[in-house]
């Protein structure tokens, strides 16, 4: 895939973290990388929450859109649906291991636990200069017909 998940199913959307029509935003971008998807993210001086360090509402940021993009992707496959799925997020839980630094690219890296129907187990890590800095593992659910979020994409 050359176009990253969000340009290539959701180009219109407007979400912070990885909305493509969303110019304020973070606007992440999701790469099938084998088993496992893939971002880089470059953040400015306004992501951080202390000099030199990244504020931990952005990382929380990032995995979640990254982790829904590997979510809706996921059950797409394992479905073998004809449509990209919408999925919102169930939970997510972030555990900071250590400063992430500014200014560095934060690599995302995420791969599926496991997809059973329309809800997906996703597990990810972030690193900075060749170190983890913080991992996290949320669930996700496919919403239908009804869901405020159905038409998103």
């Amino acid at each position: 895939m050359s176009q990253s998940l969000q340009d290539t199913y959701g180009p219109n959307t407007i979400c912070y973290g990885c909305g493509p029509a969303n110019d304020k935003g973070l606007r992440i971008k999701s790469f099938v990388d084998g088993e496992f998807v893939v971002a880089d993210f470059d953040p400015s001086p306004q992501h951080q929450a202390f000099e030199g360090a990244i504020n931990g509402g952005i990382i929380g940021s990032l995995f979640d859109c990254h982790m829904n993009w590997t979510a809706a992707n996921a059950i797409m496959t394992a479905q073998s649906l004809e449509h990209f799925p919408v999925t919102v997020t169930a939970e997510f839980h972030v555990r900071l291991l250590r400063p992430t630094p500014y200014p560095e690219t934060l690599r995302l890296k995420s791969w599926v636990v496991n997809v059973e129907g329309d809800k997906a187990k996703i597990d990810a890590e972030m690193t900075a200069g060749g170190k983890v800095t913080a991992t996290c593992t949320a669930k996700f659910v496919a919403v239908h017909e009804g869901h405020p979020a159905h038409d998103r994409w």
